[in-house]
């Protein structure tokens, strides 16, 4: 079967690379949003991968600024083909200057559709631009607060800052204030476990950052996002093509409410989350990610035979928060791999209290606050023939140190979890490009070095792109080895985890297309990958171990008239196509909050949507959508069928004025629609208004309403259901 299946898989190669016509960043779906709740909309409908999300985040929060983007960053923004960011980079340098988008439509670049769906990812200068040149500094504050009616407590808030000054110099950072984090982590020896503050109100400065930036150098100092080649090696940056650093600043909020109380018995007569406090919840804090802290530098041109030369250095050394179920003490465990072991289980987390010997609760379920540290050091040298085309090598290590740790306890990660465990681990690798005309074919090989038995493994990526205005096609073809432990590696990987990792175990080919015929825009994804079952799914060497998934994508929208759009969406996943019984799991990687080992699933899941899209004038705008999946459940209940989930959106939005802006949602999820008592059933709905003044102050209030529908006993007793939520942004730009 084995032979079969290599034979089959390298058919394919052969087929995917003769039709290698392809994209620049296609997300997978042609992305009209204002807000990051669109884009949670669109991840949520599973319109949009993890990756695609983070990106569009990012690029969201940050915008890019036309005038001077380079051709990787125009890369990011949605919907373009790599012919559409050429003939933009074309136009700029025969202009001269870019300073208004629209341009770019009189001049039959961009259609009037994709500008206005690119416009919120945009940074514009005013007409006064010239005037701001002048001005010592420029930037924008902006505050953000949530409050959930019930709550007690101040709600949660973030406050972000920005300013650009003398030409090159930008400093910025975020404070926010939180209620729910746990405090500082303690080992207790009394106990031989471990030991943490209760959440209470606090204040972080968690981003802050200095940027110098001129044509040859740029340096960061403080929280930074850095990445190179096809994120094979090493990436932090969320961007499809990463090539350099960036500052990081940016604050995240979340759509779902916190439990009051997270804690187990322990050893008390009973739990003190008992009654009425167990269902209560409140308001989300603002969160952030933890990356790189420290201090990166870079020399971005130095001319150098008939090219140029680039290199970068970087060093970080961050704190970290980690799910509590993901370490074990390696003092009583000699292998964490021994599941059956209770040594090897995490350790206890108990919480700590002004007198050590009274009896205690323990947290459940809970991510400890800077609990280990990473030191990160690495660097990359890139030789450059022309902007599409360059060699270049890329390289890290880290360490980790645990601030708990004693010679008695000595904390360290499971073996599902991201990082490896064992000690120092890093990675090296090289990356190629070569780009002509609608043709560029990017390439990457990387090997990782860890503490764990195997050592580290191999990792190899090669993409293939061919774009015109119209079509787009993308070609990736990618080899993951089981050894490849890299947890900085971010490149096109399927949507399952190996150990904590997507991109490991895995070898497999991905097509992507995107085109437009007439009125009709289609988008297709096909992805097909190998991978091996777990040993303790099957304890022989035989050919059976290795697994065939696949994963096919379909988009069609079409402009029936002016006003009215019409599109279908159709989504066929297998994680193993030789197992086809219903008794399987398909499951959602990386979102079960477990003390367990995620499961290895091997389901399947078919979706199809269909969505109506009115714009009857520039004002006014209204788009529904219905989803229904069939997917394998792997409950008893569902033996011999597929669980079935409906889904449906309705949004409106209405300008009546060119600064205000009011927007309407309604959202509904019913999982396993047979059974009220089983999953979610939830019903939620928003009213926005924004308003922008004199392109100086700009105001955004929602109100929003959030109820769980079905008949599970703790949503009955859950408080508050429903929710009525309030969310208040205000910036000032200067």
């Amino acid at each position: 079967m084995k032979s079969r299946l290599a034979l089959g898989f390298a058919a394919m190669l052969v087929i995917g690379f003769m039709a290698a016509t392809a994209s620049a960043a296609n997300y997978g779906v042609f992305v009209e949003v204002e807000t990051e709740e669109d884009l949670l909309d669109l991840y949520t409908s599973q319109q949009l991968d993890d990756a695609g999300f983070l990106t569009l985040r990012e690029l969201l929060n940050e915008g890019v600024l036309l005038e001077s983007a380079d051709r990787e960053e125009l890369y990011r923004l949605p919907n373009l083909t790599y012919a559409e960011v050429d003939a933009i980079l074309n136009y700029r340098k025969e202009a001269g200057r870019l300073r208004d988008p629209a341009a770019l439509v009189v001049v039959d670049i961009l259609s009037q559709q994709k500008l206005e769906a690119l416009a919120p990812f945009l940074v514009v200068y005013s007409s006064s631009a010239d005037k701001k040149k002048r001005r010592p500094a420029t930037g924008r504050v902006r505050y953000q607060s949530t409050f959930v009616a019930g709550d007690q407590e101040v709600p949660s808030m973030a406050l972000l800052a920005e300013a650009k000054a003398f030409r090159h110099l930008d400093i910025g950072l975020s404070g926010v204030m939180t209620r729910t984090r746990l405090g500082q982590v303690f080992y207790d020896p009394n106990r031989d476990a471990l030991s943490a503050e209760a959440p209470t109100t606090g204040a972080h400065v968690p981003k802050y950052y200095a940027e110098w930036k001129t044509p040859k150098w740029h340096i960061i100092g403080g929280t930074y996002r850095i990445g190179f080649g096809q994120r094979l090696t090493f990436d932090t940056s969320s961007q499809y093509t990463p090539n350099g650093i960036h500052p990081d600043n940016n604050i995240y909020y979340s759509q779902n409410l916190t439990a009051r109380c997270n804690l187990s018995t322990g050893e008390l007569d009973s739990s003190p989350c008992a009654g009425a406090l167990g269902d209560q919840y409140m308001s989300p804090d603002y969160s952030w990610s933890e990356r790189m802290r420290g201090i990166a530098a870079g020399i971005r041109r130095l001319e150098l035979g008939n090219g140029w030369l680039q290199a970068y250095a970087f060093g970080s050394y961050e704190s970290h928060r980690l799910y509590q179920y993901e370490t074990y003490n390696k003092v009583n465990c000699d292998d964490p791999l021994e599941d059956d072991n209770d040594d090897c289980k995490s350790p206890a987390v108990y919480k700590k209290l002004p007198i050590p010997d009274d009896p205690s609760p323990k947290f459940a379920y809970e991510t400890l606050t800077n609990i280990y540290r990473d030191l990160v050091v690495g660097g990359n040298v890139s030789w450059f023939l022309d902007e599409r085309t360059h060699i270049g090598m890329t390289g890290y290590q880290a360490t980790v140190d645990w601030p708990v740790n004693t010679p008695d306890f000595q904390l360290d990660f499971q073996e599902w979890s991201r990082l490896p465990y064992g000690g120092p681990f890093g990675a090296l690798g090289i990356d190629a490009a070569w780009g002509r005309d609608k043709l560029d074919v990017f390439v990457e090989v990387a090997r990782s070095m860890d503490s764990q038995p195997a050592g580290g493994g191999w990792g190899a990526l090669l993409r293939s792109t061919w774009a015109t205005r119209r079509h787009e096609i993308e070609a990736a073809a990618r080899h993951y080895g089981r050894d490849f432990a890299n947890p900085y590696a971010r490149p096109i990987a399927a949507a399952d985890e190996f150990d904590g990792l997507r991109a490991r175990d895995e070898t497999g080919l991905r097509l992507k297309y995107a085109g437009e015929f007439g009125r009709l825009q289609l988008r297709a994804t096909t992805d097909t990958w190998l991978r091996q079952k777990p040993q303790d799914i099957t304890d022989t060497e035989s050919e059976e171990n290795n697994v065939l998934a696949g994963l096919f994508q379909v988009r069609l929208h079409y402009d029936a008239t002016r006003w009215f759009r019409p599109g279908i969406y159709i989504e066929y996943a297998d994680k193993d196509f030789s197992d086809t019984g219903r008794d399987n799991c398909y499951g959602t990687v990386g979102t079960t909050l477990s003390a367990d080992e995620p499961t290895y699933c091997q389901g399947e899941k078919l979706q199809a949507a269909v969505q109506l899209a009115f714009k009857p004038n520039r004002r006014t705008s209204v788009a529904a959508r219905y989803q229904h999946r069939l997917i394998d459940d792997g409950k008893s209940d569902f033996s011999d069928s597929f669980r079935q989930d409906r889904s449906a959106w309705l949004l409106a939005t209405w300008r009546p004025l060119g600064q205000l802006r009011l927007r309407a949602r309604a959202s509904y999820l019913f999982e396993d629609i047979s059974n009220d008592a089983y999953l979610d059933n939830i019903f939620w709905a928003y009213g926005e208004a924004s308003l922008l003044l004199q392109k100086t102050w700009w105001m955004k209030l929602r109100y929003q309403y959030h109820e769980h529908l079905d008949t599970r006993e703790n949503t009955k007793n859950r408080d508050p259901n429903p929710s009525h939520w309030v969310r208040l942004e205000l910036e000032a730009r200067f």
